[in-house]
């Protein structure tokens, strides 16, 4: 293992790269409805496939058993291997290259490509856990954020190099999401190893630098998403723009590796200073040092250890975890708010065409922009909260996140498209924060030990909240389509947003409900 402290930044600046190409089932809504026509499949088979990316996800705890065992870079490269498999065969089939896949083997292929997901995550948290052992937190919430950029990365390419022909580009999707994740993990794989941290050191102003360079990357998404709407900007700029943003991070590892030749440059020139204990002095930081080890040694036996700002944590496998109330508020607050939101969004190509909305890709990168803000905002937090020692209670901020995005649901039933777009922006920033406070919540309500696992049964979820949710969605537009292919009109989901904003504003109180629960853990300090 490396100790230099620029490998460290490298690999953060590595799982960044990965974050952001690693959303392909995002940009699903950008191509929906072409595919939808590719296929000719129905509203409810498109449904399905969309359930089938989520479905995906309920097999991956597959990876994080292979992380245990396999080395990192091999994991990354299994998960673009697999992403290149699903989207690749559906790439051949849609361009007549290869004619002998049925339904049911595009369904099972999707299935295989929202799996590659899980792997590439599961590599990016366990490098982050690793190699920033007192700021993981705060590194898995900042990285986790460019899944959020995902779409839009995806988005201005295609909408900078293929042609905007509907069909075309719904090949061109599907041709980036195989080859996009495998071409950066093979980039990233040297980068994604363990790095010998040594003693913890003060990384103030790095992590100050990062947090400046994300928030300009999400201040220039947003602005630039919001200048395609508009069309004040060329397809070209936007890839430009946004290539230059993501590259930007490798500043502070130059920066490092700059300040590391200095270091040791000014230590040869420098006389080198011996300084003398005596046994006694000697004898006293040892058992010093001892009885700190005993004490965690101590927390360790009892099933309980402590983070970086006092809050004890039980370590809970899986079994004991899905016999407790709090995993089951938690597992539907989830469901209701942030599992809601994505079925939102994997529905925003058909919502869209519904209301005679044109710019359905500018949409998807607006609501991939405000998403990416909802993502970052817990870890600047949590960065700042864990220097002045305070505890930010998770539930509560789950709790003042579900009020808003009920509320965007009941703001869709306006037909004006301002309300399409703000409601779009409000459900992609909140979503996306309750996704990345979960990472946190699932540590702190049952540990770290098991984390891999406890939180890929609580996003479990997601393909069942996809198929319930998305499957509810369908049935309306069809009935509201007379039986149809294509429902147009305000009324194709009207119910459906009703619906939805009822059961986000149900889990508003069940996450009141968890956060009465688990007061007392942030109000306890070692």
């Amino acid at each position: 293992m490396s100790s230099s402290r620029s490998l460290q930044w490298l690999s953060l600046v590595g799982i960044i790269w990965l974050q952001s190409i690693n959303g392909t089932n995002t940009n699903f809504p950008a191509y929906s409805s072409q595919l939808k026509h590719l296929l000719s499949i129905s509203q409810l088979q498109l449904n399905n496939l969309a359930f089938a990316s989520d479905a995906g996800k309920l097999l991956g705890w597959f990876s994080g058993v292979a992380a245990v065992y396999l080395p990192l870079w091999l994991v990354l490269l299994i998960g673009s291997s697999l992403s290149l498999l699903g989207y690749g065969l559906q790439y051949l089939f849609v361009t007549n290259q290869i004619s002998s896949l049925s339904y049911g083997h595009i369904f099972f292929l999707t299935v295989i490509a929202g799996n590659s997901i899980c792997w590439i995550n599961t590599v990016s948290y366990a490098v982050a856990i690793r190699n920033f052992p007192s700021d993981r937190q705060v590194v898995v919430g900042l990285t986790t954020s460019y899944i959020g950029l995902s779409a839009k990365v995806y988005t201005d390419i295609v909408d900078a190099v293929f042609p905007p022909s509907p069909h075309e580009r719904a090949k061109a999707y599907l041709l980036l999401n195989s080859l996009l994740p495998v071409i950066i993990c093979a980039i990233v794989a040297p980068l994604v190893r363990e790095v010998d941290v040594g003693r913890p050191r003060d990384m103030k102003i790095g992590f100050i630098a990062m947090f400046v360079i994300t928030m300009a990357t999400g201040v220039y998404a947003v602005i630039s998403s919001l200048a395609s709407i508009s069309g004040k900007l060329s397809s070209w700029s936007h890839v430009i723009g946004i290539g230059v943003f993501l590259l930007a991070p490798l500043v502070i590892p130059v920066a490092e590796k700059i300040m590391e030749l200095v270091r040791k440059y000014w230590y040869i020139s420098t006389e080198r200073k011996v300084y003398h204990f005596t046994i006694d002095e000697s004898e006293g930081s040892s058992t010093v040092v001892e009885r700190m080890e005993n004490g965690v040694k101590e927390r360790e036996e009892a099933g309980e250890v402590c983070d970086e700002v006092g809050i004890i944590k039980e370590e809970i496998g899986v079994k004991v975890m899905v016999k407790r109330l709090d995993f089951w508020l938690y597992f539907f607050v989830y469901l209701f708010g942030a599992t809601l939101g994505i079925v939102f969004l994997n529905n925003l190509g058909q919502i869209a065409e519904s209301r005679g909305y044109s710019g359905t890709s500018s949409l998807v990168s607006l609501s991939s922009s405000f998403g990416f803000f909802g993502r970052l905002m817990p870890s600047l937090l949590d960065y700042y909260f864990s220097r002045t020692k305070h505890v930010i209670s998770r539930p509560a901020s789950i709790v003042a996140l579900m009020g808003p995005t009920a509320g965007a649901f009941f703001f869709l039933v306006n037909k004006a498209n301002l309300s399409l777009n703000i409601s779009t922006a409000v459900i992609g920033v909140c979503s996306g924060a309750i996704t990345s406070i979960a990472v946190s919540t699932t540590t702190e309500l049952f540990g770290t030990k098991n984390f891999s696992i406890n939180h890929n049964v609580v996003v479990a979820n997601i393909p069942i909240g996809s198929f319930v949710f998305g499957y509810l969605a369908a049935l309306l537009y069809h009935k509201e389509g007379n039986g149809d292919g294509k429902c147009m009109g305000m009324e194709c989901y009207r119910e459906t947003f009703i619906i939805w904003g009822s059961f986000c504003f149900f889990g508003t109180f069940l996450a009141l409900a968890l956060y009465v629960r688990t007061r007392k853990l942030y109000l306890r300090k070692v």
